[in-house]
């Protein structure tokens, strides 16, 4: 099984520069080991299962919590048995189609 969940973690009452904040629960993602991408708008983060991926995101969110008294969290998850490796896979098709003439 494959589990893909992009997440965006918000500190909120510190302020308007929260990159500093947010890079706490990259940091996070980052030692996980599991495959990853962050871009402007979310981290995602790929594992074998749900249990796996959750527990990355709970400590990424711990860890900007642990900074700021309240946090946002916005998750969207794409659940799939029999496949891996979808973080690179499902761009790669977008851009497969993307190079055909239309």
């Amino acid at each position: 099984m494959s589990v893909l969940v992009a997440f965006s973690v918000t500190p909120i009452g510190t302020g308007e520069d929260v990159g500093e904040l947010v890079a706490e629960a990259v940091r996070v993602v980052r030692a996980s080991g599991l495959p990853n991408r962050t871009d402007a708008m979310f981290t995602t983060v790929e594992g074998e299962d749900w249990d796996q991926v959750m527990s990355v995101v709970k400590d990424a969110v711990a860890a900007v919590e642990s900074r700021a008294g309240r946090v946002s969290l916005v998750l969207k998850a794409d659940i799939r048995a029999g496949q891996d490796g979808r973080l690179e896979s499902k761009v790669a098709t977008v851009e497969r189609h993307l190079a055909q003439p239309s």
